[in-house]
């Protein structure tokens, strides 16, 4: 299987339906199923939850546009996971802005952008199959790190892991079979402005992904 959905996926009625609302209302949008992003060769996999709408729906690249994707690429930047300098107004086919991740992959646990930020768990199923197919896609892999709860758990279902053997929770993480699944909340404006994620918390699981992926 694809690692990446067709353009126009139709398996969600719901999701193409509001991808086909944006696409009237914004032309020059992406508008489509958000494809992943980085190192072929990572031994780190970023999972987050889906496309924002005015984010990576917008731009075509995961966590571009938005302020989850400020955060997350200021981090990527600074633990060395990636060269060249981060323009949240890049847009694939317009705008190279030269960004480039090192040892490192990103992608979503829905590649659509729903209704208010919140897939349904039919749309998370439906999409698992693409995330099973990038994980089985990259040969080097050693860690994957989920974006909050619902990235936790579809990576989880996605090995055969059952949710209570692996609970999720900020800074945890566990030996699945094949690699090593870290998590933490998810970068979104919410949770920071909330305080429920801080700077200081999201670095401090960045260092600890490198230094076990130094070990």
């Amino acid at each position: 299987m694809n690692e990446n959905p067709p353009h126009d996926c139709q398996i969600c009625p719901r999701l193409a339906a509001y991808r086909n609302t944006n696409r009237a209302a914004e032309r020059d949008w992406f508008n489509a199923p958000v494809p992943c992003f980085g190192d072929p060769q990572a031994e780190l996999l970023i999972v987050g939850l889906a496309p924002g709408v005015t984010g990576a729906n917008r731009t075509g690249r995961p966590f571009t546009g938005d302020w989850a994707g400020d955060l997350l690429y200021a981090t990527l930047a600074k633990f060395g996971f990636s060269e060249g300098v981060y323009d949240r107004t890049h847009m694939i086919g317009h705008i190279d802005d030269g960004l480039r991740l090192k040892n490192c992959m990103i992608t979503n646990a829905v590649r659509c952008v729903p209704p208010q930020n919140k897939p349904v768990g039919a749309e998370i199923n439906n999409c698992r199959p693409f995330l099973q197919a990038r994980l089985a896609s990259l040969p080097n892999l050693k860690l994957v790190l989920s974006l909050g709860k619902i990235s936790h758990d579809s990576v989880l279902r996605a090995t055969a892991t059952k949710l209570k053997d692996a609970p999720f929770g900020h800074g945890v993480s566990y030996a699945l079979p094949d690699f090593t699944l870290m998590s933490s909340y998810h970068c979104s404006r919410y949770n920071t402005n909330t305080g429920r994620l801080t700077t200081e918390m999201f670095e401090n699981v960045f260092a600890g992904v490198r230094e076990r992926l130094l070990k």
